[in-house]
């Protein structure tokens, strides 16, 4: 398992593997294909979005997006492991190791609807916090009520 920075050399592997995502995500956000088959993604890399890639025996197995909203206060806006990968808590692993290299203050957020991915946040961020985290329902400009969990990485 490897997890490196999005840059101008690896940013085609990271907006091909934002497909799958985006389609897997289409039946909560209604999202349709343009007519070439390709969905508009919501989060651009750039700015205060820091964009990472997953690698698992040198194959690209995942993406995150991950938004520095204030200094040392961090959103994750986008996640995504390839279904493949999907075995021995690679997902858990792959956000643990994106805490540990951003020690602060976290949020992430589900859209309404996304059961799994509610599911997925409040077993990885249980298991890295010891079971030390918020949850809520957060009226989304954007999304509309989202669930969302926060918590902090810093020692206590």
């Amino acid at each position: 398992m490897k997890i490196v920075s999005v840059d101008q050399t690896n940013m085609q592997t990271y907006l091909n593997l934002s497909q799958p995502y985006e389609a897997e995500f289409s039946v909560y956000t209604k999202k349709m294909p343009d007519e070439n088959g390709l969905f508009a993604m919501d989060t651009l890399i750039g700015g205060n979005v820091m964009g990472f890639l997953l690698y698992i025996d040198n194959a690209p197995a995942g993406l995150a997006a991950i938004a520095e909203t204030s200094a040392g206060h961090y959103e994750v806006c986008d996640f995504y492991v390839v279904p493949i990968f999907r075995k021995n808590k690679m997902g858990q692993q792959f956000a643990h190791q994106l805490f540990a290299m951003m020690p602060g203050e976290w949020e992430s957020k589900q859209i309404d609807g996304a059961v799994h991915a509610i599911a997925f946040w409040r077993r990885a961020i249980g298991a890295f916090t010891n079971e030390s985290y918020a949850e809520d329902i957060y009226q989304d400009p954007y999304w509309g009520p989202v669930t969302r969990q926060s918590f902090s990485t810093l020692p206590a």
